[in-house]
């Protein structure tokens, strides 16, 4: 199954973290799924690191790469289609990030790995 992570789930699954579901760690983890990470999820990592409001353990360009290679991740790119997509959702939620998730999700049919609910009013598969 391939599988898009959510930005809280990815950097959870890193940092081991208590609040990842024991479900979404072993869907991750399971060597049959391809994981994905959008670019727009590193996209908004670096705009927290330049705020302040999220620190990693090495210098961005070094602990994506080597992250994505350790743990087997792919990235996926922001397509024209995905951007298409955006234009028809309706604003449930108003988060940019968020919302590129779920277009990039309904367009490839490739489940959320995340924790938030609010993806739910859109139809998406989440996975938590």
């Amino acid at each position: 199954m391939r599988l898009l992570l959510d930005t809280h789930t990815f950097l959870w699954f890193l940092e081991d973290s208590a609040q990842l579901s024991s479900m979404a760690k072993a869907l991750i983890e399971d060597g049959g799924n391809d994981v994905y990470i959008s670019i727009g999820s590193l996209w908004e990592m670096a705009i927290k690191i330049s705020l302040g409001k999220l620190s990693v353990s090495q210098p961005f360009e070094i602990f994506i790469p080597e992250q994505l290679t350790a743990n087997d991740m792919t990235l996926l790119p922001i397509a024209v289609e995905h951007t298409v997509a955006l234009i028809t959702l309706p604003f449930h939620y108003r988060d940019p990030f968020g919302r590129l998730l779920i277009a990039q999700s309904l367009v490839t049919s490739m489940p959320i790995v995340g924790a938030d609910t609010a993806f739910d009013a859109y139809g998406v598969q989440r996975l938590w």
